[in-house]
């Protein structure tokens, strides 16, 4: 099986309120590129990953007027994409849901929330509840939520292997709103304890799974991976590396191991951003497909669709050009025996 996690910048501005899908020359939300060259590009982008199920982190919006599920069938549809059926959790307030499209002739998967909103003392909240804790030390518990509450997912392929999914969106570190240098400090470093926060929060379900015995893959956006930025040293370590390991068992992802092992030379990414006033482009690598012990076992092969860095999307032009044109994250793949 192939599974898939993208981010698709802006995927809901393709859309109007009755899930169609937009392809006309009218400004998508990305820079300088028409709704048409997005949707097209990520028709493209799609059918070559020919996933038999795609984490979609920042899908199309869900509101009294808008429904992801319509639009991203509508979207599979369209491009005749063997994942054509949708689930998605917990809907969200930032017109960037998290939902998962997957080929219904091979997998079912629903959405399977586990915790309760308001648990009991010392028991993991579900995702769309308040999670206590004392971010600075202060002996005042603090409440975090998420903006964008991971999706939980009950996964079973056709042959009746069953294992666990949980996509994710953490809260980005960047000081959006800061006007000034004191400002930018102190926003990214609050922003910086609540991510973490939410990273705990995450790998403190990771631990249930994994004590259960259960098959699991986290996968989306986690906004974070070591030394991206000098605040990460004011914690002593990443959320990325909360969510693998926390001093108990351990998940994996390769180009996470990578970056640990290796703080300084080339390192894999998977997304690229123009800073405007540097005049210049960003890397970083955001986004992972971590696995338990028992799927590492089964020799799964990673792969991060990047245009420049991988060699098969680099020798396809019409690829090339549509992961450039599609979003500003690049998928990764992971291809499993289940």
């Amino acid at each position: 099986m192939r599974i898939a996690t993208y981010n698709v910048e802006w995927f809901d501005a393709l859309f109007d309120d009755y899930g169609t899908l937009l392809a006309d020359g009218a400004w998508s939300s990305r820079h300088d590129i028409t709704r048409a060259q997005q949707a097209e590009a990520l028709g493209i982008v799609f059918t070559a990953l020919n996933a038999d199920a795609v984490m979609v982190i920042e899908a199309p919006d869900s509101n009294r007027k808008r429904d992801t599920v319509k639009a991203l069938e509508t979207f599979a549809r369209t491009f005749d994409l063997r994942a054509r059926k949708v689930v998605m959790g917990f809907a969200n307030d930032t017109q960037q849901e998290i939902a998962l499209l997957f080929d219904p002739d091979v997998m079912t998967a629903r959405h399977d929330p586990r915790g309760e909103a308001t648990p009991p003392k010392g028991a993991v909240p579900r995702f769309d509840g308040v999670f206590h804790i004392d971010l600075d030390i202060d002996a005042t518990e603090d409440r975090v939520v998420f903006s964008k509450p991971p999706l939980e997912i009950a996964a079973r392929t056709a042959s009746g292997f069953a294992f666990r999914m949980i996509g994710v969106h953490l809260k980005s570190k960047a000081p959006h709103g800061a006007t000034d240098r004191d400002a930018v400090m102190r926003l990214s470093i609050a922003n910086r304890r609540k991510q973490l926060a939410q990273a705990i929060w995450l790998r403190a379900r990771v631990s249930e799974h994994l004590a259960a015995g259960e098959p699991l893959m986290v996968m989306g956006d986690l906004n974070d991976g070591p030394g991206l930025d000098e605040y990460e040293h004011l914690f002593g370590r990443s959320s990325v590396e909360i969510v693998l390991h926390d001093g108990g068992a351990a998940l994996f992802d390769p180009h996470a191991e990578q970056t640990l092992q290796q703080r300084f030379g080339a390192r894999p990414t998977t997304s690229r951003f123009y800073i405007g006033a540097e005049q210049r482009y960003l890397q970083a690598l955001l986004d992972y497909i971590m696995v338990s012990p028992d799927l590492r076992a089964r020799t799964p092969k990673w792969r991060i669709w990047h245009p420049f860095d991988d060699p098969k999307c680099w020798r396809v032009p019409e690829l090339r050009d549509a992961l450039l044109t599609a979003s500003d994250h690049f998928p990764v793949t992971l291809d499993i025996d289940l």
